[in-house]
């Protein structure tokens, strides 16, 4: 923590600007999902959050609702205000000209063009400038724009729903619906809070699915995307049939034959070529090339071979499993393909977060367990 006394009012505010920043997710890739909140004379006079494709940023739709009001106010940031000028203004800029006399922020940015700077120009012009509150959820709320900047891949969420014995379809191939109509919903939730959807190839010959958001009102459609080597996927399923009205990207190996890579080019699909690892698709390969694109937070819906390749890869940031009260017995399909492991030791580790009833169902939330 640096800069001044932190107050329960500045808890409370930086509370508020984190709740408005997470109505960003999803909707502004590749840029972070940033609320902000502009205090006067003890009461909010500005509230914003980063707009559909990463433009205008929080601090600027906060300052616009303030107007002239904000003037000597404090303004809540829950990440460091940009230095730099790109398409729009630097905020640090933008905050500085607006006359606040205090900048209370969550986290500081680890973008290079950024780091550090959107501080120094607001303590240049005077400001005060307080860093850290409410820093560790600041964090969880911006780890897919850190883990692109630090380590060039997404946040990726594993989400699996299953029997009570961990299978997600009986031995003929039956699968809907194991977990009931609440879970669903909830995972149509958990969609919109990404910005992409991500599924392997065996999956999407299997249940034809669409991989959209459905329940909610004016949502922005997360990315669907397909890991397939070959690319050999139904050109006449639900996916190909909508790739011209919602983007459907296909990471594919370097041997996938030209005249597939056409046809769902001619779709409207994006092909995203990726390096092998074996037989399949590399994982790590796969998430640089949606970083690349600009994701910073993938929904891993399945199926169990995606799964466990990107469980052995380390490269699963949270767990979100929905278990139905129904046994489905050994002959059944496990939620988790084969991962070669023979100790306890190997096996990757997380860490509960929350367990709670969602209609007939459970939901667990679980993260990545600290090294």
């Amino acid at each position: 923590m640096s800069g001044g006394q932190v107050s329960a009012a500045d808890l409370r505010h930086m509370a508020h600007a984190l709740s408005l920043g997470r109505r960003g997710m999803g909707r502004c890739w590749p840029n972070p999902a940033v609320g902000c909140v502009i205090v006067a004379r003890g009461r909010v006079i500005g509230r914003g959050w980063t707009q559909p494709g990463g433009r205008p940023h929080g601090e600027t739709e906060a300052l616009a609702q303030a107007g002239a009001a904000a003037q000597g106010g404090t303004a809540y940031v829950t990440l460091e205000p940009c230095a730099h000028v790109g398409r729009t203004p630097a905020c640090a800029q933008a905050l500085i000209d607006a006359g606040v006399i205090r900048v209370v922020v969550a986290v500081q940015d680890h973008d290079p063009r950024v780091s550090g700077r959107g501080f120094a120009m607001l303590r240049a012009a005077g400001i005060d400038v307080t860093v850290g509150v409410l820093e560790q959820a600041a964090t969880e709320d911006h780890s897919g724009f850190f883990l692109r900047t630090d380590h060039g891949r997404p946040f990726v969420t594993l989400k699996l729903a299953s029997s009570f014995d961990g299978r997600i379809a009986t031995a003929s191939g039956e699968s809907r619906w194991i977990t009931g109509p609440d879970a669903r919903h909830l995972v149509h939730g958990l969609r919109a809070r990404h910005d992409a959807v991500m599924v392997g190839a065996g999956t999407a010959r299997i249940d034809d699915p669409s991989l959209t958001v459905r329940g909610f009102a004016d949502i922005d459609q997360p990315v669907r995307v397909v890991v397939s080597r070959l690319i050999d996927l139904p050109l006449m399923g639900r996916l190909a049939r909508s790739a011209g009205d919602v983007p459907v990207w296909i990471c594919h190996g370097p041997d996938a034959p030209g005249e597939i890579r056409k046809a769902w080019t001619g779709l409207g699909a994006t092909l995203i070529p990726c390096a092998l690892h074996g037989r399949q698709v590399d994982a790590a390969s796969v998430l640089k090339g949606l970083a690349t694109a600009g994701l910073t937070r993938v929904f891993c819906e399945g199926g169990g071979t995606l799964a466990a390749t990107l469980l052995a890869a380390d490269l699963v940031d949270a767990l979100v499993g929905f278990t139905a009260g129904v046994t489905l017995g050994a002959e059944a399909t496990p939620g988790i393909g084969a991962m070669g492991i023979a100790r306890l030791a190997e096996a990757p580790r997380f860490e509960l977060v929350e367990s709670r009833a969602v209609g007939a169902d459970v939901m667990h939330r679980w993260r990545r367990k600290p090294a």
